[in-house]
């Protein structure tokens, strides 16, 4: 090959080299603009509700149907804070939004507990009919909740009663076990080299220990899932509470804001910023833990 074909091969690559970035460029462009656009179409019900919270009933009624209704109200910026006021004051959403926190806060606790040692049991542990038992938490994932509500409100009547103090049992207690969390534990603990707990076993460590000490440790991603689902759940829980719970000031804020906005008087804005009460805590628990959910699906999902 003589000099003049080298020289043309090198142009030629150095010139592919400059076109190959042309196109990733061109492709990253339409993939944001993209992906803006369909972003949009699921923030605009978001920025609305944000909107619609800074507003009285006269403003929303002479913003609609423009763009106007998605902008706050800059024009009385010194009332934007009216309709969470009203809410806050007059019908005590901080007391049921602190109700749900505790409820989430016990309900997570023993989810980790009562579903971990489950699955840890099912996971590492050998016994007879094991195999059977997998079956069925694979069985029982499919059945949907809405069956068993009523089977579990009669156990709760009959063993908890729905005495007032008492009842708030009957929304901790069904809430702590979950056949879907079994099954992400059961996923993520079978990933654990058994090397870890033989050295724990070495060492004099029990079967609680090596759970407790050793499998817990190593399982925050699959732990933070869990507390992330956990949290949801009760903070979204409206249609059980309102069931079994006889006293309205022990509500959590999804049952206790259904009921508010059902009276008479209350205004969009006012029912507004109470949806945007009850989003806020959803949207930061899940931004701190992204990261150890997709790690927590990573690691356990594949399996499935």
């Amino acid at each position: 090959m003589n000099d003049r074909n080298v020289r043309e091969l090198i142009q030629d690559q150095n010139v592919a080299i400059v076109r190959k970035p042309k196109k990733n460029i061109y492709g990253k462009i339409i993939y944001y603009i993209a992906g803006i656009v369909i972003s949009l179409v699921f923030l605009f019900p978001i920025l609305y509700m944000l909107a619609a919270s800074t507003k009285n009933e006269e403003t929303i009624a002479n913003h609609a149907g423009t763009i106007m209704m998605f902008l706050p109200d800059f024009a009385h910026i010194n009332n934007i804070f009216n309709n969470y006021a009203v809410i806050f004051n007059g019908y005590n959403v901080g007391r049921f939004a602190l109700n749900s926190i505790i409820y989430a806060a016990v309900v997570i606790v023993l989810n980790i507990l009562v579903n971990g040692l489950a699955a840890y049991a099912i996971a590492k542990l050998k016994f007879p009919g094991k195999s059977f038992f997998n079956y069925i938490i694979i069985f029982l994932i499919v059945v949907p909740v809405e069956t068993s509500i009523i089977p579990l409100y009669s156990i709760c009547k009959t063993m908890l009663g729905m005495q007032e103090g008492f009842s708030v049992l009957a929304i901790i207690f069904p809430a702590s076990i979950s056949i879907f969390n079994i099954f992400l534990f059961i996923q993520f603990f079978s990933s654990i080299p058994a090397s870890f707990e033989e050295a724990a076993r070495m060492d004099g460590a029990n079967t609680i220990q090596v759970f407790f000490k050793v499998i817990l440790p190593l399982s925050k991603p699959i732990l933070a899932t869990v507390a992330v689902f956990c949290f949801i759940g009760v903070w979204n829980d409206y249609l059980w509470p309102t069931m079994v719970l006889t006293d309205e000031n022990m509500f959590p804020i999804q049952a206790a804001l259904t009921t508010i906005q059902a009276k008479k008087g209350i205004e969009t804005g006012q029912v507004m910023a109470s949806l945007v009460v009850t989003s806020i805590p959803i949207f930061i628990i899940y931004i701190a833990a992204q990261k150890y959910i997709v790690k927590g699906f990573g690691a356990g999902g594949l399996k499935i």
